[in-house]
């Protein structure tokens, strides 16, 4: 009898138990470099969800034919076509967001992020679970992305601008606070110590539901 496949389980687990960056602190670099405005969040996102989808589905179709002796050179070569197809595609169609991520976007080849997913899940399961894995990653993802970008262009610029990607000319700012500003989170710094801030209330939220689970259990 197969196992029945609990596709609620796999994308809660990427969105929260595994998330790649609260979870397993994978993709940080990106998260640290192109985090000072929301237009990158939103772009370096949708980036990693198109490459990570068409990998899982790609390296989740051939898993059986690739020797394990080969397979993560193999996994690599998978990720590294969708990423150049990202990369080119994007410098056509949206070359302001483009030029923002720079050298991230062709970085994405060697993201943990997206090979982890390859190595633990897509070489070992289906498509249509690889897909919802994909999905659920992406969506955490970008949960933590925009919210940490948001919070760092907030206080800032105390405010925020969204771009049309297709056209640069068209964009709209929100100025949502006038009393407080730290430029020190739009440079290098700020984003180090934000990550600092964002970890330990993560740090925080895990004990607080640990002492109470022992307390629970306690009774």
């Amino acid at each position: 009898m197969k196992e029945k496949v609990n596709y609620k389980n796999i994308l809660k687990s990427g969105i929260i138990a595994e998330n790649p960056i609260l979870g397993t602190a994978l993709g940080l670099c990106p998260l640290l470099a192109v985090s000072t405005k929301v237009d990158n969040a939103i772009g370096m996102s949708m980036a990693v969800f198109i490459v990570l989808l068409l990998s899982n589905i790609t390296i989740s179709l051939i898993r059986k034919l690739i020797p394990n002796e080969i397979r993560i050179p193999v996994f690599i070569i998978v990720i590294a076509t969708f990423v150049s197809s990202v990369d080119q595609l994007m410098n056509a169609f949206t070359p302001e967001v483009h030029a923002s991520l720079g050298i991230f976007i062709p970085l994405i080849v060697v993201n943990c992020i997206i090979l982890g997913r390859a190595e633990a899940f897509a070489s070992k399961n289906k498509v249509l679970p690889s897909i919802v894995d994909a999905v659920g990653t992406s969506i955490g993802y970008a949960i933590v992305m925009l919210i940490f970008s948001f919070a760092r262009e907030l206080l800032a610029t105390q405010s925020i601008t969204l771009s049309n990607p297709f056209n640069a000319t068209q964009s709209v700012t929100l100025h949502l606070i006038s009393t407080l500003k730290i430029s020190l989170f739009g440079q290098a710094a700020g984003a180090f110590l934000g990550l600092g801030v964002m970890f330990a209330i993560v740090a925080a939220i895990k004990d607080h539901r640990a002492n109470k689970k022992k307390k629970e259990e306690a009774k």
